[in-house]
């Protein structure tokens, strides 16, 4: 198929991006390697006791301060999409009925291709020929919106100046854990925060807005923790951040009736200085993501929408 432009990742900078294209009456296809909507604004469901749980295993909330963000973040409050969450903070917000929520609805309004990995662009006359293994998109333009590693390396080769800025970034990983409990915790808060240690963060997810269950946890490892645990199993990983976290709270340990990992590998970039979003005319290719803005959902969306209007500025 052929189109005026081809995103590369489905996240919150990719959806931004595409839709604020899709505005202005451009062909839009969107690619994405996950099975569905989420990229670090991911939601896990399980069964557990008969019952669809759902941990909100990436991002665990989100700011709106930006103006524009602000606007958009209304109008998402508005039709149902995001829930504020006092919890975090008073201008924070989580998606409903999980953290994918916005992710999940911006996509039902474009053509999003799940299960597609970007493998290789290859130009084609005065097209870019997007080629995943058992798909190709025909597009004049290619915008990139995939974590600054991953970015640099689909970029290499192919266009040298915006490869050797998103390779210049950096990420910090983060294990991620999910417990639930069959009886509460005795933890005071629904959300606890790490001074340095072990633990970075934690959030008793069924307390947030639209959530079931009767007790469950998302545990996040400090940067430091990750990087000591990251070639390790998942099945390993999963009781020493548990542990970590019963030590940090001073909470009765509990046997979890369900608890699994799961690996960040680029969970928090450190931004780069400069443009939030950085486009290369001649080559018809750009990149947006929150390492070009700040390392937070705000921060992706403000990139994607700059993205999409370095495209749109007249020449």
């Amino acid at each position: 198929m052929s189109v005026d432009i081809c995103v590369v990742g489905a996240g919150m900078a990719g959806l931004a991006c595409a839709t604020r294209l899709a505005e202005a009456g451009l062909t839009i296809s969107v690619i994405d390697k996950g099975r569905g909507p989420g990229g670090r604004m991911a939601a896990r469901r399980v069964e557990i006791g008969g019952q669809t749980i759902s941990f909100d295993h990436g991002a665990q909330y989100f700011t709106a301060r930006d103006p524009d963000f602000r606007k958009a973040v209304e109008s998402w409050q508005n039709i149902g999409w995001v829930a504020p969450w006092p919890e975090a903070g008073d201008d924070a917000f989580v998606g409903k009925p999980n953290m994918n929520g916005p992710i999940r609805a911006m996509a039902r309004d474009l053509n999003v291709h799940w299960n597609t990995r970007g493998e290789r662009l290859v130009q084609d006359g005065d097209f870019w020929r997007v080629e995943a293994d058992d798909y190709i998109v025909r597009a004049k333009q290619v915008l990139i919106a995939l974590p600054a590693e991953q970015a640099a390396i689909l970029l290499h080769g192919v266009c040298p100046v915006l490869s050797k800025i998103a390779d210049s970034a950096r990420s910090e990983p983060c294990w991620a854990v999910m417990a639930a409990f069959m009886n509460r915790l005795d933890v005071g808060h629904d959300s606890v925060q790490g001074e340095g240690g072990a633990i970075r963060w934690a959030a008793r997810n069924s307390a947030k807005p639209s959530r079931s269950g009767e007790e469950t946890w998302v545990i996040h490892a400090s940067p430091k923790r990750s990087r000591q645990l990251l070639d390790k199993r998942r099945e390993d990983v999963a009781p020493i951040i548990l542990e970590d976290f019963f030590e940090l709270t001073g909470a009765g340990r509990r046997t979890p009736i369900h608890l699994e990992a799961h690996r960040w590998l680029y969970a928090m970039p450190e931004a780069i200085e400069g443009e939030p979003a950085r486009y290369n005319r001649e080559r018809r290719i750009g990149i947006a993501g929150d390492y070009l803005h700040s390392p937070r959902v705000e921060g992706a969306w403000l990139s994607g929408v700059a993205l999409a209007e370095k495209v749109l500025a007249p020449v």
